[in-house]
C-alpha cells in the first residue's frame, strides 16, 4: 500500500477515535425503581434543536478534553426539560465541548424521564407545566432523577484513574430540571456521592431540598438565572443562594435581567449570553482550572495565547491572507503538461484536505479551506490562494456561512455575487471554472435560529442557472446528498452540515467527473 495512504489513514483513524464518545450505562441492568419501564429514548429535533425523551436506561456520555490541556477536573452534566424531555445540545454537549475547551472532562447524563404519550413531547410537557396536579405527577420522576444524579458522581469518583480525574474535583452542573438534580445532590449525600461543587442553572428547587439541612462540609455553589424566567423559578435560585449565605458557605449568584427560561448556550446577544464565562471565572476561583499535572500548564498558556491570535486576527486579517502564505511560496511552477486544481472553500474544503489527504497528494489537488469563512472573505484571498498557483481548474465550493451569517446578516444576490467575482477572475487568469452546489443542510449547529433550507435551495438554482448560461462546469453535491429532510443523512455527516469520510467518499468522483469535463471544455 502506498506509504502516503497508510499516513492518512491513520490520521483518520486517530481523528476518529478522538471524536467518538464513551457511553456507560449508569446501572447494570434495569434502573432501581423503573424496572417495569418498556419504553425506549428517542430524539426528534423541533427547529433543528436535538431534543432526548423517553429515557428508562439512564447513561453519560463522557466528553474528554485534549490531554495536554487535561486539568484533571471533571463535571456531570444534566440537560433540562420538565423531567420529561432533555434539552441535550443546549444544555448537554454544547456545555460539554465549552469545558472540553478548558481542559475539563464532561459527562453528560441522560437521567430518567416520565414517558410522553405524543408524538411532540415539547408541546405535551409544556400543556403538562400548566395543569395543577403536575408537581404530583412527577415527584416519583424525581426522586429517581436524583437518584441517577447521585450514581453519576459516585461512576465518575469510582473511574476517575481511567479518565485521568482526581477524585477530589468531581462536580455537577445542571439546568432546570437538571439544575434539580444537581442542588438535590449537594445536600443529604454519602461520602461517595458528595460532589465537590455544583451548579444549578435556573433550576426548580423542591420543598424538601429547600428544607434540607446544610451540612458542615457543603460544597460551593454557582447559581444562575433570569428575573423574566417564565416559570417564575428565580426566586428558587435566591432563596437557594440566601439559605446558602446564611449558613456561611461559599456560593456566587447571578441575576440578569433578561434571559427567560432555558437559556442555556443558546446565544440571544443580551448579558446570559455569558453566563458560562461568569461560571468559567468562578471554576479558576475555585482552583478547578489549575492542572493537577504543572507540565499541562505549559499547553494552557499556549492554548490562550492561539485562542487570544484567532479573536484578534479577524481585525488584522479579516480573510485570513497568510494561513497559506508560507504553503504557496513552496508550490513550484506548473511542470509542463500538469493538470494543478486547487479547491477553493470553507470548513468543509479544509476538512476533506485532512480527513482524507491522499484524495489531494495522488492526484495533485491543492486544498485551500478555511474553516467559517464566508464568501466575502475567499474572494479577498482568492489571488494569493489560487491564481498565484496557476492552475488549470479551480473548484469553488461556498455559501452555507453566509447563509448561516456567520459574518452578520447576508444577501443571497450578495453571496451570488462574490461567487461570480471569482468566477470572473479565474477565467480572466485562463483557468477552468468548476461551481458547485451548496451541501444539503436541514439546520445550522452554531446558529439555530437559521433555517438553511430556503438559502441553500436559492443559491443552488441561481449557481446552476449562471453555469449553464456562461459555459461553466456545476458540479451538484446536493442532489447525491440530500436526504428527504432537504439535510444530510447522519451516515454522510456528523453534525448535519461537515461531511463524514463517507460523505467526502460520496463526493470525490462527482468532484473528479466535474474537473474532468472542466479540462475538456474550450474557453
Amino acid at each position: 500500500m502506498n506509504r502516503r495512504i497508510i499516513v492518512a489513514l491513520l490520521f483518520f483513524c486517530a481523528i476518529a477515535a478522538r471524536a467518538q464518545q464513551k457511553v456507560i450505562q449508569l446501572y447494570n441492568g434495569a434502573a432501581p425503581g423503573s424496572e417495569n419501564w418498556t419504553y425506549n429514548e428517542q430524539e426528534y429535533t423541533p427547529g433543528g434543536t436535538p431534543i432526548v425523551y423517553d429515557v428508562s436506561h439512564p447513561t453519560l456520555t463522557a466528553y474528554l478534553p485534549d490531554p495536554a490541556i487535561a486539568t484533571g477536573t471533571g463535571i456531570i452534566i444534566c440537560p433540562g426539560g420538565g423531567f420529561y424531555i432533555l434539552s441535550i445540545r443546549d444544555e448537554g454537549t454544547d456545555v460539554a465541548k465549552w469545558l472540553n475547551q478548558r481542559g475539563i472532562a464532561a459527562f453528560v447524563l441522560k437521567y430518567r424521564t416520565g414517558q410522553s404519550l405524543t408524538t411532540d413531547p415539547g408541546k405535551e410537557l409544556w400543556e403538562n407545566l400548566h395543569k395543577k396536579d403536575f408537581t404530583t405527577t412527577v415527584k416519583p420522576i424525581v426522586v429517581m432523577a436524583i437518584a441517577d444524579g447521585r450514581n453519576a458522581i459516585k461512576y465518575v469518583r469510582d473511574h476517575a484513574a481511567e479518565y485521568n480525574l482526581s477524585p477530589s474535583r468531581v462536580g455537577i452542573i445542571g439546568f432546570s430540571a437538571g439544575g434539580t438534580v444537581t442542588a438535590a445532590s449537594a445536600f443529604n449525600y454519602t461520602a461517595d456521592d458528595r460532589p465537590d461543587f455544583v451548579a444549578p442553572i435556573y433550576p426548580y428547587v423542591p420543598p424538601e431540598v429547600q428544607g434540607a439541612a446544610v451540612a458542615n462540609d457543603e460544597p460551593p455553589f454557582f447559581i444562575a438565572a433570569a428575573t423574566d424566567d417564565e416559570l417564575s423559578l428565580a426566586p428558587h435560585s435566591v432563596d437557594l443562594y440566601s439559605k446558602l449565605l446564611a449558613s456561611k458557605h461559599s456560593a456566587e449568584l447571578h441575576i440578569y435581567v433578561k434571559g427567560g427560561h432555558g437559556f442555556g448556550m443558546k446565544k440571544q446577544n443580551i448579558p446570559t449570553d455569558t453566563w458560562i464565562d461568569r461560571f468559567g471565572d468562578w471554576l479558576g476561583e475555585q482552583g478547578l482550572l489549575k492542572p493537577i499535572d504543572p507540565k499541562v500548564m505549559v499547553n494552557i498558556e499556549q492554548r490562550e495565547k492561539d485562542q487570544k491570535t484567532n479573536a484578534e486576527r479577524p481585525y488584522k486579517d479579516w480573510a485570513f491572507i497568510q494561513k497559506y502564505e508560507q504553503q504557496n511560496a513552496a508550490v513550484p511552477p506548473p511542470a509542463p503538461g500538469e493538470k494543478r486544481v486547487v479547491f477553493m472553500g470553507n470548513s468543509i474544503t479544509e476538512a476533506w484536505r485532512n480527513m482524507d489527504s491522499s484524495f489531494f497528494v495522488s492526484r495533485n489537488y491543492y486544498g485551500r479551506g478555511i474553516s467559517g469563512q464566508t464568501t466575502g472573505q475567499m474572494l479577498v484571498r482568492f489571488r494569493e490562494d489560487v491564481i498565484n498557483l496557476q492552475p488549470k481548474v479551480v473548484v469553488i465550493l461556498a455559501g452555507i456561512n453566509d447563509i448561516a451569517q456567520n459574518n452578520g446578516p447576508s444577501k443571497i444576490e450578495d453571496i451570488f455575487g462574490n461567487i461570480k467575482s471569482m468566477a470572473g477572475l479565474a477565467r480572466l487568469a485562463h483557468i477552468k471554472v468548476v461551481i458547485s452546489s451548496i451541501l444539503p443542510a436541514y439546520a445550522i449547529p452554531w446558529r439555530p435560529s437559521v433555517d438553511p433550507k430556503p438559502g441553500v435551495a436559492q443559491m443552488n438554482k441561481l449557481l446552476k442557472d449562471y453555469c449553464e448560461q456562461n459555459h461553466i462546469v456545476y458540479l451538484d453535491y446536493y442532489s447525491a446528498m440530500a436526504d428527504s429532510r432537504a439535510g444530510l443523512p447522519a451516515n454522510l455527516s456528523h453534525d448535519g452540515v461537515h461531511p463524514t469520510l463517507e460523505g467526502y467518499k460520496v463526493m470525490e468522483p462527482l468532484a473528479e467527473k466535474a474537473i474532468e469535463e472542466a479540462l475538456k471544455r474550450k474557453e
